[in-house]
């Protein structure tokens, strides 16, 4: 089982994780069009991702994930920010999220290895959740877009 140790460690230096990333967001130039978005937004949005990722991981029944991120397409997609930037996006907070707990040191035994194999499952199934709804969201946004010009 997933060690709520490296959950807490993880939602207690969310600050350092978020500030990486949106430095990261705000200069990459596969994400020129978050270069323009308002700074203080980003940052409640992947502030969230690592605060509660104790809680996005615990949430079996996927509603959170679906409605968070369906909202997140919805409006990346109304902001005009292309569909590949917005899934390079969350990819990016991902990486930044592994290359913490890399860097960290948080793997020093064989037990912490299983833990953190787990945690890689765990993390990764919640991610490329929150990729499908994302894409769905966006999707969404798009017809009915389409509709109303129809």
């Amino acid at each position: 089982m997933l060690s709520a140790r490296l959950v807490r460690l993880i939602e207690d230096h969310a600050e350092e994780l978020f500030r990486g990333l949106l430095d990261d967001l705000q200069s990459n130039p596969r994400t020129p069009a978050y270069h323009r978005l308002d700074r203080e937004e980003l940052r409640s949005r992947l502030y969230d991702v690592y605060q509660n990722l104790g809680r996005w991981l615990a949430d079996t029944t996927e509603q959170h994930v679906e409605t968070a991120y369906s909202e997140l397409g919805r409006r990346r997609h109304a902001e005009g920010i292309p569909l590949s930037e917005v899934v390079f996006a969350i990819i990016l907070a991902k990486c930044h999220l592994w290359e913490y707990i890399r860097t960290c040191g948080l793997m020093d035994s064989a037990v912490a290895l299983y833990q953190e194999q787990e945690l890689h499952r765990m993390v990764g199934r919640f991610f490329d959740r929150a990729i499908y709804h994302t894409v769905r969201g966006y999707e969404h946004a798009v017809k009915a877009r389409q509709e109303v010009a129809a």
